[in-house]
């Protein structure tokens, strides 16, 4: 569930085929899954946009997706799921949809690459669902926990970066025209609850995600997670670039 940008020239990636991970084909180590989560506007595909660039100037085979989407079955559901003039969505309806997406993300483009040695950078994945249908909309947590193991065959991220933003300063980033469903049809109680769900998804599992300030600039949050990353990644940093601080959740 991306809501941060609309589909364009910077989104071709997300759909690639698998023929830059083929020539990695032979790399004998499982690539590294790397998702980036966070409330609306907290700059996702942004900041999956500048991971991939990242790490691929420093000779990292990857590979960047997104959800809903990545397929030609998960963009067509996409669309279904973001459209501001849909009917209502019932929100067990809604997570089986992300869910029947992710299944063919997984299936299709994530599980191949890694397996070929390829990092893939994946803007929302199960974790959405949790804060969205889960902590948003009152699904039961164990629910959603059953049917993403289910629809991912138990695939779980390496590191998880949340970008975390107030609601009213994510929801204020958003154009008119880029407006989805979830910030048409939910109030700010939803949006609250949602990042409060997220929150508390990186309290319970410290080892696996890593909270960055969403509100600093692009370029901050950038060199933030080129940090974080570079703990997981074979990443070769010239000697005379500097590391910045890394934001965390506060004790």
């Amino acid at each position: 569930m991306d809501h941060d940008a609309s589909p364009g020239a910077g989104e071709r990636s997300t759909t690639a085929t698998l023929a830059d991970v083929s020539r990695h084909a032979s790399t004998p180590t499982r690539g590294r899954f790397i998702t980036i989560e966070g409330p609306e506007g907290a700059g996702k595909t942004t900041q999956a946009i500048h991971l991939e660039g990242f790490l691929r100037d420093r000779g990292v085979p990857v590979l960047r997706t997104r959800e809903p989407g990545g397929t030609p079955l998960g963009e067509r559901i996409r669309d279904l799921l973001l459209d501001p003039g849909a009917s209502r969505i019932d929100a067990l309806a809604d997570a089986f949809l992300f869910n029947a997406a992710r299944h063919q993300l997984v299936a299709d483009i994530i599980a191949p690459a890694l397996a070929a040695g390829t990092t893939v950078i994946c803007a929302r994945f199960a974790d959405s669902t949790r804060a969205y249908q889960g902590s948003g909309s009152g699904v039961p947590l164990d629910d959603l926990r059953d049917l993403a193991a289910i629809a991912t065959g138990g695939l779980a991220p390496d590191l998880t970066v949340l970008l975390d933003v107030p609601v009213e300063i994510g929801l204020g980033r958003k154009a008119p025209d880029d407006r989805t469903r979830f910030e048409t049809a939910f109030d700010l109680a939803f949006h609250r609850r949602v990042r409060d769900g997220f929150l508390a998804m990186a309290v319970a599992e410290p080892s696996r995600f890593a909270v960055v300030d969403g509100t600093a600039s692009e370029d901050a949050v950038a060199a933030r997670i080129e940090r974080v990353v570079g703990r997981i990644v074979n990443v070769k940093r010239p000697a005379n670039e500097p590391i910045p601080p890394v934001a965390r959740m506060p004790p």
